[in-house]
């Protein structure tokens, strides 16, 4: 008995490492910016700082993306804004809200959390 409890927990150790789970991408904040964008500044001035720091930021790291540069791989479902600054919430490599351009920190929060709120529950 105890020789078969020692091969099950030895096949189940095989197959996780064969085939590990598939583990569930978090949400990200995809910023899209380009330099010499004044209110691109202006935002990581206002809010940059503080981003990571924040709930939000916690429930969507922030994630900067130059759009001269190859858009990544893994981006590939997103559609490609030319607009900076965008700010693009992603699930699980799903677009899930898109905010274009920077209102000032008084309205960016309100529309981040509006944003947030569209996230499935997990």
């Amino acid at each position: 008995m105890k020789f078969l409890s020692i091969l099950m927990l030895s096949a189940a150790l095989t197959l996780t490492l064969l085939f590990p789970p598939n583990p569930a991408r978090a949400a990200e904040l995809l910023m899209l910016e380009q330099q010499g964008c004044a209110w691109c500044v202006r935002w990581h001035k206002e809010i940059g700082e503080a981003y990571p720091n924040t709930e939000q930021g916690k429930r969507a790291p922030l994630r900067r993306i130059d759009i001269h540069k190859k858009w990544p791989d893994d981006l590939e479902n997103i559609r490609i804004e030319r607009t900076t600054p965008t700010f693009i919430l992603i699930d699980d490599n799903k677009e899930i809200a898109r905010l274009r351009g920077y209102p000032g920190d008084h309205f960016f929060w309100p529309l981040l959390d509006e944003m947030l709120s569209q996230l499935p529950n997990r």
